[in-house]
């Protein structure tokens, strides 16, 4: 890597936005778990807006930034927020847990829409137009991403609560059990040679939108 050729304004800028896509992300996911009567998040101040109160040094800062640099390619997380579902579940049942589960991905998918429309639009100069395509893409690629059935992404939490109200319980279960080897299974995606069929439908969408802007 010739680190005298990277650009700040450029890192800069995927650091705002990877922030506010996945801050955000984490703070739907609280919102809905309170609509339910779930305090949890509210209590530990995980509500909160200021982006301190939910940065992981790991998943926020470091793994991105190495990823960044080594591939270009750029993938994070923030501190999970606490979720009740025991109380979700009380209020809500699975209906509600499914949509706690899936609040992250629709929050990043609206910031995504705004973007676009913004972009599609509106008229701005190479610098602002790029800020706001890099944000619409880091929401995008984290909303669909995340709607993928593996743990510990939202998608295998609601295919799981999903799969819990139709009485598929041994299918249910499955899923929980490889929720301790998630992160292990999404690494041997990432690097094995299958990685461009996983992100096929991924890929097509943003040649899609791209052909839309």
């Amino acid at each position: 890597m010739d680190f005298t050729n990277i650009n700040i304004v450029e890192i800069l800028t995927i650091v705002i936005c990877l922030v506010i896509a996945i801050v955000g992300h984490e703070i739907a996911h609280g919102l809905a778990a309170y609509k339910f009567g779930d305090m949890a998040a509210k209590n530990q101040n995980r509500l909160s807006i200021n982006p301190i109160r939910h940065i992981d040094m790991f998943g926020t800062i470091i793994i991105p930034a190495a990823l960044y640099l080594t591939s270009g390619f750029v993938l994070g997380w923030a501190k999970p927020v606490p979720v009740n579902l025991t109380t979700v579940m009380r209020n809500g049942g699975h209906k509600g847990a499914i949509i706690v589960a899936l609040a992250g991905i629709a929050y990043n998918f609206i910031l995504a829409a705004f973007a676009f429309f913004v972009l599609k639009f509106l008229n701005f100069g190479f610098a602002e137009a790029k800020f706001i395509y890099t944000f619409l893409a880091i929401n995008l690629f984290l909303g669909l991403f995340n709607l993928y059935p593996i743990p510990p992404l939202d998608g295998s939490k609601a295919l799981e609560y999903a799969l819990r109200s139709f009485r598929l319980s041994s299918m249910a279960n499955l899923i929980t059990s490889l929720e301790k080897y998630g992160f292990i299974i999404l690494v041997v995606i990432l690097i094995s040679p299958f990685k461009e069929q996983f992100f096929a439908p991924i890929t097509y969408i943003f040649k899609l939108l791209r052909s839309m802007l």
